[in-house]
């Protein structure tokens, strides 16, 4: 009885909000372990910026052929998994699974072959790094890898529980940053300061910890197998579909699903591709590469930071939505997704600002020996809340089966990424100040500005979601105090203190005058505040302190 009682404590359900707290702990502390791990890179004798150029190239053509073998398909499984379930087909889900896994594991085998044969090529003529070619032979192997671990989360995930990929995330990226600083560390004592095998000693890391996360995941699943076998012999509702027909809706899914991630993988591409031949109209290959290695590294994983806090809501979003469409309760998830971009903009919105404000004191703390690139980071900033926003709405879009109309809203404004990025990289910043590496990160906001209004129109189409200016009209006075108390704490504590310290203090005070000026202003109606563990209790409180009343 022991064992039953455990083994259904691992597939019992977890809450949207129990989900959102395990992926947000999960996300953000990835995310800190990854921008530790750059911060390491980036400051090491050796590697720097050039690394980070060599590197980053690689990794997007890696990234980009993840993208095809296995990126659509966690959300794909996920909906086709909760869909069944909703109904009580055990079975059935069982069966996607299980197709999926060999499917897409002979797809992702083969995409590592063809990257580990094409690398030299790759990387001569495609990126025209040639550095590059010893990166992409040490990622091509983790292709294979992280397609069978896709899978088996997009299974968890359609099951509603999410601790298992958050765990399997939270092991990839502990090892992925001790096995980088280990290899690193043995390559410089050995080989020299050869910033070509550092950086493929970087992917190499990234190979491994891929590699780890799937034995995990494999031994998470062989846990639970009985159980599951259990669950299946009790299905109900099921009905029988063959092979080819399963391949043919896992493929209706997962395709549709697949191409905006891969039309985002195309985006990041553009950069490597146009960034380094256009700014050698003006500059050396050595200088063209240290910028394309400044905005890759440094500035993309500062940006891509606070995404950490926005993936624990996309992640809960879709099987939540795929599950109300397959029960026509639609109420409940509507709340769910208001409550979710609201929070996008009230964590996108200072984050951008502070970007902006404090640009170059913050690569100076966190990059002291590589600190250049403050007006690209204070540029791409500003895609940060369009981004999140985009995240939430495509989650949402791809949980009510409309899997076209996110990839058609990213072709457009790929579209105008590829035009703009030809236009203005190639002109000297000393022409036009928005010239070179800064039309690379310009041409990246506009196309998230373009998607967000494209796709939050397509999204009210087809769903009545209350969300417009009124929802942003508060998060932006709360911002723009926050602003004016930044401005003045840092200039104010630079005087007295180190310029890191104020940095940190600054932050700090900011961010608790943000938390305080959303209470006062009431950003939170009293339902969204009862959506949050304890609500009752929180609400309770700020009633007391006069903040709300009944």
């Amino acid at each position: 009885m022991k064992n039953t009682s455990y083994k259904t404590r691992k597939l019992k359900k977890t809450s949207f909000l129990k989900n959102i707290a395990i992926l947000l702990f999960a996300h953000i502390f990835i995310k800190i372990l990854g921008v530790i791990n750059k911060i390491y890179l980036t400051n090491k004798t050796g590697f720097g910026d050039e690394g980070n150029a060599i590197y980053s190239s690689a990794f997007q053509v890696y990234a980009l052929f993840l993208t095809i073998s296995s990126i659509g398909i966690p959300n794909a499984v996920s909906k086709l998994i909760s869909e069944r379930l909703a109904i009580g087909d055990t079975k059935g889900a069982q069966k996607v699974f299980k197709i999926a896994i060999l499917f897409f594991g002979i797809i992702g085998f083969l995409l590592s072959v063809i990257l580990f044969t094409f690398a030299h090529k790759i990387a001569y003529e495609w990126i025209q790094i040639p550095e590059a070619e010893l990166s992409l032979l040490a990622l091509s192997p983790a292709i294979f890898f992280t397609s069978i671990s896709a899978i088996i989360k997009g299974y968890f995930n359609g099951r509603e529980n999410l601790n298992v990929g958050a765990n399997s995330q939270t092991i990839e990226q502990i090892f992925r940053t001790i096995l980088t600083i280990a290899l690193i560390e043995f390559i410089a004592q050995t080989t020299g300061l050869d910033t070509k095998v550092m950086a493929a000693g970087a992917a190499m890391a990234s190979t491994i910890s891929e590699i780890t996360c799937f034995a995990y995941l494999y031994r998470y699943y062989k846990s639970v197998k009985r159980d599951i076998a259990v669950e299946i012999k009790n299905s109900v509702n099921y009905k029988y579909k063959g092979i080819r027909q399963t391949i043919k809706e896992i493929l209706c899914v997962s395709l549709p699903m697949s191409i905006s991630p891969i039309l985002g993988g195309i985006n990041k591409n553009i950069d490597s591709m146009t960034i380094v031949r256009g700014l050698k109209n003006f500059m050396t290959d050595t200088e063209a590469i240290l910028q394309y290695g400044i905005l890759s590294g440094k500035v993309d994983t500062l940006v891509s930071f606070p995404l950490s806090f926005n993936a624990a809501f996309t992640s809960t979003l879709i099987p939540v939505v795929s599950s109300a469409k397959a029960n026509g309760n639609y109420e409940r998830a509507k709340k769910k997704i208001e409550f979710s971009m609201l929070v996008s903009v009230l964590i996108g919105l200072p984050c951008t600002v502070g970007m902006i404000v404090l640009a170059a004191p913050i690569l100076r703390f966190l990059f002291p020996n590589q600190p250049s690139g403050a007006f690209l980071l204070q540029i791409s900033s500003i895609s940060i809340t369009f981004l999140m926003l985009n995240q939430n709405i495509n989650s949402v879009l791809l949980g009510l089966g409309k899997t076209v109309l996110p990839a058609l809203c990213t072709i457009i404004g790929l579209i105008i990424k590829l035009v703009l990025n030809n236009i203005l990289v190639p002109i000297n910043p000393s022409t036009f100040i928005l010239g070179g590496t800064a039309g690379a990160a310009t041409a990246t906001v506009i196309y998230h500005i373009v998607s967000y209004f494209i796709s939050i129109h397509i999204l009210k189409k087809n769903l009545k979601i209350e969300f417009g200016i009124k929802n942003i009209i508060k998060p932006l006075i709360a911002t723009a105090m926050t602003t004016i108390v930044m401005i003045f704490c840092y200039n104010k504590f630079l005087s007295i203190f180190s310029e890191n310290l104020c940095i940190i203090i600054t932050i700090t005070i900011s961010a608790i005058v943000y938390v305080i000026l959303l209470l006062i202003l009431r950003v939170f109606s009293k339902n969204e505040i009862m959506l949050i563990p304890n609500g009752e209790k929180i609400y309770n409180i700020l009633k007391k302190l006069r903040i709300y009343k009944d």
